[in-house]
């Protein structure tokens, strides 16, 4: 779809304002329009106007879904608010790979029934094998056709029942508990790299003193350098792509699934319409329905603070995000923006050789720290690839 900013005006700005209108989140401009005779919603001309109420609307909106908060709806923005005008119980939901759906009625679906004890994964909206599997199971339980298919009888059904799951997140316990089971030895770990872009799409040409580099040729030595550190400790790496190919985010996590990985960590640069926006940030999946990759909150944190404690950038912090790549990998995911390359001072930081593989080093050390579960760990910043290296050859070979 095309995109839509502020001072656009047609029928698909009186769209995105009918649906933000509904979902409560624009008032202003608002009040005095009529409203609809039949159901009572307010009415929108055909030729609304993209104006500065709508913008912050928008922006409120994508605040809360965990979108890039820029007021400008595009793909991402449109697929989130089409997905947040679903209700539960105005569709039928059902497994199917051709089309896969989406939408808040299937996060309230898998919110009950993990709330039922039959759906212990993230609730993020995507009705995949793992919602079909919880709900053919709640139908067996209680007596209906066990085909997976949310229709009328399904739904009365959950209506009638309580709650049976009290005490926390049964998917951020089943992380935890995965991480703790496996131990403290990043031997035999199965991690996923995903640097961005590749093949035709090489990103940004930055310029420096040995000749122009681009992007995709940062983001592939930065993954090269992980790769190399990772598979010196004895951990099975994996990369989302070739070098020559640049596969859709949902291929990404489409290929990197059937690896059966522990972890997903994804590279990326940051950019922005300012020159002054600058700095490292790391991302987790999170949604609105309060549904949050713990582990990946924690590895997120950890990959922070060693990165700023490390290497020259400023710290954008960490956030949960519904991206899609996030939130259609089955291991827990976490991508990094290393950096603006629109800000003079983070391009120097990142075309040097040295400081990638300080970055390297720093997500080395934040996933060391994820599976000490906080024993034996030393400050932020101080633990080197050296010494890990060494601790880990030294437990795997006691004698």
């Amino acid at each position: 779809m095309q995109r839509l900013c502020h001072g656009d005006h047609g029928p698909a700005v009186a769209e995105v304002r009918s649906t933000l209108s509904s979902l409560g989140f624009l008032h202003n401009g608002m009040s005095t329009a009529p409203r609809d005779a039949v159901n009572g919603s307010q009415w929108v001309a055909p030729d609304a106007v993209f104006d500065h109420h709508l913008d912050s609307a928008v922006r409120a909106f994508q605040q809360q879904r965990g979108l890039l908060v820029d007021g400008v709806v595009g793909a991402a923005t449109y697929r989130g608010l089409k997905e947040a005008s679903y209700r539960l119980g105005a569709r039928t939901l059902i497994y199917q790979l051709s089309a896969p759906l989406y939408g808040d009625d299937v996060a309230t679906l898998q919110n009950r029934l993990q709330d039922l004890g039959f759906y212990s994964a993230r609730a993020d909206g995507h009705f995949g094998p793992k919602t079909h599997e919880g709900l053919s199971s709640f139908q067996r339980e209680i007596g209906i056709a066990s085909d997976g298919i949310c229709g009328p009888q399904t739904l009365r059904s959950l209506e009638l029942l309580g709650t049976r799951v009290t005490g926390g997140s049964p998917h951020a316990i089943t992380e935890e508990e995965s991480v703790r089971r496996s131990g403290p030895q990043l031997s035999g770990k199965r991690i996923v790299i995903d640097p961005d872009l590749g093949g035709e799409a090489t990103g940004a040409v930055l310029q420096t003193p040995n000749g122009p580099i681009t992007e995709a040729e940062i983001l592939w030595d930065l993954a090269s350098r992980l790769e190399g550190r990772m598979a010196a400790t004895g951990m099975e790496t994996f990369l989302s792509r070739p070098h020559n190919a640049n596969p859709s985010v949902t291929s990404r996590a489409e290929i990197s699934n059937t690896f059966d990985a522990d972890l997903m960590i994804s590279l990326r640069c940051a950019s922005s319409a300012s020159p002054h926006a600058n700095g490292v940030a790391s991302f987790h999946f999170g949604n609105s329905h309060g549904a949050t990759s713990r582990i990946g909150q924690v590895l997120s944190s950890f990959i922070q603070r060693e990165i700023v404690a490390r290497a020259p950038l400023q710290d954008c912090r960490t956030h949960g995000r519904s991206w899609d790549l996030l939130r259609l990998t089955n291991m827990p995911t976490v991508q990094v923006d290393i950096g603006y390359l629109t800000n003079e001072s983070d391009v120097n930081v990142l075309v040097n050789p040295r400081n990638r593989d300080i970055i390297a080093e720093a997500i080395l050390i934040a996933v060391k720290r994820l599976y000490l579960l906080g024993q034996d760990d030393q400050p932020t910043g101080t633990f080197t690839f050296a010494e890990l290296l060494a601790e880990e050859l030294a437990k795997s070979d006691p004698a």
